[in-house]
């Protein structure tokens, strides 16, 4: 057995822990998770504490005060444009515990000398190893995301990409906070940033040597050295699949939004918010708690899948609390500096600080959803090539909004006004990516019908195929079957549904936007029948998962219909597993037929006729295979599973 094999063997077997922190006392994740974690915090603690010398204690005539913080920012930043594309390659061919014990060999020593540039108070030292550190990263962020799919299952992926989302940001808060109390220890907080440096490096090589081996995914890769050539192949590579690279562009935009308000706080905090340092430090912390909060609420609202449903809601929530915290701030009066104890006594202020908080959170919704996608959707030979070209689109992303919010500012527009225009064009981007990719939307429509119209739960989801093709063979209980089945898989499903469904207002369009294909009878019309099966045998030809209603219409009495033998035609041209399921409790809801006056079944009437957040159900039964499968085998195992 390989190691591929084994890690996914391992991360099936401790599938069903409590819950994303359970995974910290598992040998697969807690070791790294505590690397990354003190790798993170390592990058901010030297960064910030070098930062303040330079600023404060330090008169250093060609790197002025004000000057200090651009410089660092971008001298960390140049190495994710100039190497991403290089460690992507490295990271497919080596085994990823090689890879990240290598980083942490180089970081202790990027320490080592980051040591005696603060003891020596040499800033020239400082600065190369600000683009080394830099370095350290553009290396360590591949490996750090294509690691997670090997050992994790697609039930913890999300949330992993949670725990270290939010690992990451704590880390930077801690590193940020930490190296600005060392640093301002009198007479002794060089040396004591110099030892914190040092010790935080040998921690994570430690916590390293336990990470168990992973292996390379594209062994026998032939690297290419030239930047600008594979950043371009890397990009092209990541376009082949679309859903992959518009998630990659969406998790860019993320960073644009998060830069815009992080590179503000300072300015903010003094000049509309008439705080001091503290204050400024505060909004920091609130941002970050916000983050990680956002982050770990992943996997509760997902029922511990990738749901990309959850974009959309962070989307939307970002674009609603940015545009209020100009609201918050707009008209708060004029006054003398104040330290904490003054801001927080202030009522204003904490509807700012809840404006962060929230905007912060859902941005943590928004983005462990895309990663976790990306991690799941690309080809594991080229996985952290296509997270390298990520990488790379965030620095781009991230230096435009430096950029952009530069020249807003002296376009004389205000703070505040920056983030309503921030908070408007994030609703802009994400309908745009949304309309490109409809699948986002979808599932967002999915997620939001079975929280707060059903209560949805779904028995044996452990028998829907992760990889591969299959037909789902359902019962046809409402206008709303297709939507509940997409939230019960973690993969895209493609429908084949009587062509009538397409008319209907809202519910057509979204069956349209999700690929459906429409069957007509082949009496009224021949060539449509014979393309709609056409359509469906090339579904599974892909490896994707094809639903089919087989009873070929909505149940009109509730019972279970007799089947068609439709799904027999397909078996014939691609004979792969069938998945037999059974929606439960569904008849008599809103989206049903039910019984009338006037003795005519009709759908959608007396909305709240079973109250809302009523329960139903989706049972799967286990796979048959193609040469199992008898219409009437089938209808009975559907029946049972109703039952």
């Amino acid at each position: 057995m390989d190691q591929n094999h084994t890690a996914a063997h391992t991360a099936a077997a401790h599938d069903e822990h409590p819950n994303q922190f359970a995974l910290l006392t598992q040998r697969r994740f807690g070791p790294f998770f505590w690397t990354q974690f003190c790798g993170a915090g390592n990058d901010n603690l030297f960064k910030f504490a070098f930062t303040v010398m330079v600023t404060y204690q330090l008169q250093v005539s060609w790197l002025p005060p004000a000057l200090a913080g651009l410089v660092i920012g971008a001298l960390f930043i140049l190495p994710f444009l100039l190497f991403s594309a290089t460690s992507g390659q490295l990271t497919d061919k080596l085994e990823k515990t090689t890879m990240i014990r290598f980083v942490k060999n180089l970081e202790i020593a990027i320490m080592l000398i980051a040591a005696w540039g603060f003891v020596q108070a040499n800033v020239p030292a400082l600065l190369l190893c600000t683009f080394l550190m830099g370095l350290h990263s553009t290396l360590f962020g591949p490996v750090k995301y294509a690691y997670l799919p090997q050992v994790l299952s697609e039930r913890e992926l999300t949330g992993g990409n949670g725990m270290i989302e939010m690992g990451t940001f704590v880390a930077i808060l801690l590193g940020n906070v930490v190296g600005g109390l060392i640093i301002a220890m009198p007479e002794v907080g060089r040396d004591n940033v110099a030892i914190a440096c040092v010790a935080l490096a040998i921690i994570g090589r430690l916590s390293a040597a336990r990470i168990p081996r992973a292996a390379a995914t594209d062994p026998g890769l032939k690297i290419n050295w030239n930047p600008v050539s594979e950043t371009w192949r890397n990009l092209k590579l990541a376009r082949g699949n679309i859903v992959v690279f518009r998630s990659l562009l969406g998790i860019s935009w993320m960073w644009f939004f998060g830069a815009v308000f992080l590179s503000q706080f300072p300015s903010f905090a003094k000049e509309v918010l008439h705080g001091d340092e503290h204050v400024a430090s505060l909004l920091l912390v609130v941002f970050s708690i916000g983050i990680g909060v956002g982050s770990l609420l992943c996997e509760l609202l997902s029922r511990r899948h990738v749901e990309i449903g959850l974009v959309p809601l962070g989307a939307i929530g970002m674009s609603i609390f940015a545009m209020d915290l100009y609201f918050a701030s707009r008209s708060l009066p004029a006054a003398e500096l104040m330290g904490l104890s003054a801001f927080l006594a202030q009522g204003a202020h904490w509807r700012v600080m809840a404006d962060l908080l929230l905007l912060s959170l859902f941005a943590g919704l928004y983005s462990v959803p895309m990663y976790a996608l990306i991690q799941l959707r690309s080809p594991a030979t080229h996985r952290a090539r296509i997270i390298a070209a990520n990488n790379i689109l965030n620095a781009l992303f991230m230096i435009a909004s430096a950029v952009i919010a530069g020249a807003l500012l002296k376009m004389s527009v205000t703070i505040p006004q920056i983030f309503f225009l921030t908070g408007l064009a994030n609703a802009v981007v994400a309908l745009y990516i949304f309309l490109l990719v409809p699948e986002y939307l979808l599932r967002f429509v999915a997620w939001v019908l079975t929280h707060f119209v059903y209560r949805f739960k779904v028995r044996g989801e452990e028998n829907i195929p992760t990889e591969g093709p299959a037909i789902l063979a359902c019962n046809h209980v409402s206008f709303v079957d297709a939507v509940l089945l997409m939230a019960a898989s973690p993969r895209p499903i493609r429908f084949l549904m009587d062509h009538r469904i397409f008319r209907i207002p809202v519910l057509g369009w979204l069956f349209k936007l999700a690929k459906a294909i429409p069957i007509a009878p082949r009496a009224e019309d021949p060539e449509a029948y014979e393309a709609a099966f056409k359509a469906a045998a090339d579904v599974l030809k892909e490896g994707d998962l094809l639903a089919i209603f087989p009873e070929g219409g909505i149940t009109k009495d509730g019972t279970l219909q007799e089947f068609k033998g439709g799904i027999m035609k397909i078996l014939e041209q691609q004979p792969v597993p069938v998945v037999p399921m059974a929606l439960t409790n569904l008849w008599g809801s809103y989206f049903s037929r039910i019984e009338l006056v006037g003795g005519k079944p009709t759908a959608m009437a007396k909305p709240f006729r079973r109250g809302i957040f009523n329960p139903v159900g989706l049972n799967v039964g286990r796979a048959l295979a193609a040469n199992e499968i008898q219409l009437e085998r089938l209808r009975v195992k559907v029946a049972e599973l109703a039952a």
